[in-house]
């Protein structure tokens, strides 16, 4: 379409003036040209070659260009054909902001080489491209129902942004028999629009009026724009207020409770706002006494029952109530309410406690009078007719018994525990024969006093308590508490110990208990190693009276605590010393060297002994059981072994924390071990070793022993296996073997190492060398038969002798015996 009104255009607008002024060598010529706006991009506006004469040709090579003065670069100049064209989309409203008619584009073309400047104006013509424009969308109006037609308001009026033609032409309104619309034109020819008011409003009719303003434009074709008015109609107080009914008649109960509701009037107003704002009252034609029974809410129109209402005094109550605006110049409707009474039994029974005792013991008899109890009905007939009853929720140990015509006594019925039920809330229900029937509740209050008739009880009536020996003497061991269900004295409980002897040890010396709360202490501090447990009672004795009283049996276990150490009993030893073991060289592997055996005093987990090895000279030589303690060979010596090992043994008990002991046992390997001669305990004078003597009784000794060893070589010979033959001992070697001042043991290599694996500690002998007024005593207990054991010559200024033994389980003090 643009292309169409763009060829009679050129044709008719386009006017060319050319004017030619000499100027500083320049040459310059005013083209003007008219085109519409909207052209589309590339759109031929005119040829510029043609109509400013240039060379087509020329145009490249001075370099023309195209500048647009005081606004975008809208247009271009094609320089191969001359030709100007649209570069940009054209918005005249947006070049020209003013409401004129013309509107123009101001632009030189200028050339180089020489120098040529052409000024052009390009006129944009409008065309009808926007649409009229309300500036308010919605406009409402506020018009009072009194306003006389004719009335004039003003609106907001359109607008356009094209000029001419294209701009507002006319105002219409959307139909309606109330409202027209004037349109006026202005100096500058703008159209505005007022509404007219052409018929009588009224608002409880219509109240709102939704009208559409239309402004159409004198394009071709026309464009129109729209806005909404709305007419809000006020209200002016024209109507009265009218009830739904002249007379109500409504029933209400007598002796209806102070709030209810006797009904709710509802007027209604055909007005709005203040002008149907009613309040509700009563007229003069209302008594003074109605007024005072029934109250009446002048927002809502409640009436309520304010007053006692009795069907006796009067049966019905006639109210008169007006209904009034709010308005400025207040209407008012008017209505009579008549209320009628309803009858009811509305007298309830009378329960009347004539006598009663509020306080009785638990041991009242059943039959005993608690209570004098009357009842009546100020109503007559069936309405006067009651019953009287105990309240049936909870079991009661009482009954009521009629005495005489109104008249019932409340009796003892059951017997009473205080403990169970300490006091009662005797409810007694008086219910009339009426329709509905009426109820009263009357409660009494009894107390049970209490006797002592309850013994305290413990929780339990066995006591086991567990007491860690070396306890803290005072310390608390537990709390026994009994109860007792009395009151007062009855129930204030002493707790004491009864008396039990042990031991000639009375309980009262070893335990103590508090009186008052049964707490129960130690007295002193017990030894699991001598005392274990303890089996008593305690006494609980109320102060009533009589006073009554229960036992409990009490068992107190001593627990051990590791507080032993263990006690190393084979191998003998004196305390410090070492423990010497003489083995031959050649003994095989896993042969028994020695068996430590320790005891502990403390029990179970505390007593468990175990054996580790402290120290030793050659790990790879010996072998420790940790739970037997045998220590045994882990191979055959060799000729690199040194003859003498020394081991340190510790046992350790299993408790928390672990007590222990050690033994040092020092071993000396030997190419032969002579058995020992056995021998009994002789007691020797010091008084007869004389030099001559000793040596005599020494060579009777070495005598007896080298035909015992004999012997006892040849019976094993032939008793066994042959064995190595043993050998002799050096004298070179004896003093290594056999030490000064000290009892050395020797096992005979005949002796099988399953005789050693026994507990018994009397597997190895105990000696005892003692010196006393130049005496030696020696003691040695029983010991099995097939071992020897020999004495070293102890000189006179020897005291006690040193000793040493290879296995020992148990210690046992002997008297000693001495030879005159």
């Amino acid at each position: 379409m643009m292309a169409i009104i763009m060829a009679p255009l050129r044709t008719r607008l386009i006017v060319a003036v050319f004017s030619f002024t000499a100027l500083w060598g320049f040459a310059l010529s005013i083209t003007r040209y008219s085109i519409p706006e909207e052209m589309e991009e590339g759109s031929f506006v005119a040829n510029l070659a043609t109509d400013l004469g240039l060379d087509v040709r020329s145009l490249v090579q001075r370099r023309a260009k195209l500048d647009v003065i005081h606004s975008k670069n809208y247009l271009d100049i094609n320089k191969e054909t001359g030709e100007l064209i649209i570069r940009e989309k054209i918005d005249r409203e947006s070049i020209c902001m003013t409401k004129t008619t013309s509107c123009f584009l101001k632009m030189d073309v200028i050339l180089e080489n020489p120098i040529r400047i052409f000024n052009i104006e390009l006129e944009i013509m409008d065309i009808n491209d926007n649409a009229p424009v309300f500036r308010r969308k919605t406009m409402p109006l506020d018009i009072s129902e009194a306003t006389p037609p004719g009335e004039r308001f003003s609106l907001t009026n359109a607008v356009d942004a094209d000029v001419g033609a294209n701009s507002i032409k006319t105002y219409y309104l959307s139909e309606s028999k109330y409202f027209i619309i004037d349109i006026q034109t202005g100096s500058d020819g703008s159209k505005y629009v007022d509404l007219v008011l052409n018929g009588n409003l009224d608002r409880e009719e219509h109240a709102v009026h939704n009208l559409i303003l239309t402004a159409v434009d004198g394009g071709v074709p026309p464009r129109s724009g729209t806005a909404s008015i709305i007419i809000n109609v006020l209200d002016i107080n024209d109507n009265a207020p009218l009830f739904s009914q002249p007379v109500f008649a409504v029933n209400v109960s007598e002796n209806s409770a102070a709030g209810t509701v006797v009904m709710t009037l509802n007027a209604s107003d055909l007005d709005e706002g203040t002008n149907a704002q009613l309040i509700y009252s009563y007229t003069l034609y209302t008594s003074e006494k109605t007024q005072e029974l029934f109250s009446l809410d002048p927002n809502s129109g409640e009436i309520k029952v304010k007053g006692v209402i009795d069907y006796e005094e009067s049966q019905s109550f006639e109210m008169h109530i007006q209904a009034q605006d709010r308005g400025a110049n207040p209407l008012s409707g008017h209505c009579k309410v008549t209320v009628f009474v309803t009858d009811l039994n509305d007298n309830y029974p009378e329960v009347t406690v004539k006598s009663l005792k509020s306080l009785v013991t638990e041991n009242v008899s059943v039959g005993t009078l608690i209570a004098v109890v009357s009842v009546s009905d100020r109503d007559s007939g069936v309405n006067g007719e009651v019953e009287l009853t105990l309240n049936q929720q909870q079991t009661l140990p009482f009954m009521l018994n009629r005495s005489s015509e109104g008249y019932f006594e409340l009796l003892v019925s059951k017997p009473l525990d205080r403990e169970i039920i300490s006091k009662y809330d005797i409810t007694l229900r008086v219910t009339d024969k009426g329709s509905p029937p009426l109820t009263e509740n009357e409660t009494i209050t009894l107390e049970i006093l209490d006797i002592n008739d309850n013994a305290p009880t413990f929780p339990q009536s066995f006591y086991t308590i567990h007491v860690v020996e070396n306890n803290v003497p005072g310390a608390l061991l537990t709390s026994l508490s009994a109860f007792d269900p009395d009151l007062n004295e009855n129930q204030y409980l002493v707790y004491f110990i009864m008396e039990k002897e042990i031991v000639n040890t009375s309980m009262s010396m070893l335990f103590s208990i508090n009186p008052e709360n049964g707490d129960l202490y130690a007295l002193k501090t017990f030894d699991y190693e001598r005392e274990r447990d303890f089996l008593f009672h305690i006494e609980a004795r109320d102060s009533g009276v009589p006073p009554l009283s229960s036992n409990v049996t009490v068992h107190i276990i001593i627990l051990d605590q590791n507080d032993n150490t263990p006690l190393i009993v084979s191998p003998w030893r004196a305390q410090g010393s070492v423990v010497e073991e003489v083995i031959p060289r050649s003994t095989d592997k896993g042969h028994l060297v020695a068996k430590v055996i320790a005891i502990d005093a403390d029990s179970e987990q505390n007593s468990r002994v175990t054996y580790q090895l402290l120290q030793i000279s050659d790990a790879s030589l010996f072998s420790l059981d940790q739970y037997n303690g045998e220590i045994r060979t882990t191979r055959m010596f060799s000729y690199r072994d040194p003859r003498q090992q020394r081991l340190v043994i510790v046992a350790k008990d299993n408790g928390e924390p672990a007590l222990s002991a050690t033994v040092t046992i020092k071993i000396s390997t030997v190419e032969h071990v002579m058995p020992f001669l056995e021998t009994t305990e002789v007691p020797l004078d010091y008084d007869v070793f004389t030099d001559l003597n000793l040596y005599l009784v020494i060579g009777l000794g070495a005598v007896s022993f080298l035909l015992l060893i004999t012997i006892l070589v040849i019976i094993v010979l032939k008793c066994q296996k042959p064995k190595p033959k043993a050998i002799k001992i050096p004298p070179a070697n004896r003093n290594s073997v056999v030490s000064r001042n000290s009892v050395i043991s020797q096992r005979s290599s005949t002796i099988a190492d399953s005789t050693l694996i026994s507990s018994d500690a009397y597997w190895y002998s105990l000696f005892l060398a003692e010196t006393r007024k130049g005496k030696v005593v020696v003691r040695q207990p029983i010991i099995p038969k097939g071992a020897g054991y020999f004495v070293s010559s102890i000189p006179r200024s020897t005291g006690i002798s040193e000793t040493s033994d290879s296995r020992a389980s148990t210690l046992e003090q002997e008297p000693r015996r001495e030879l005159p």
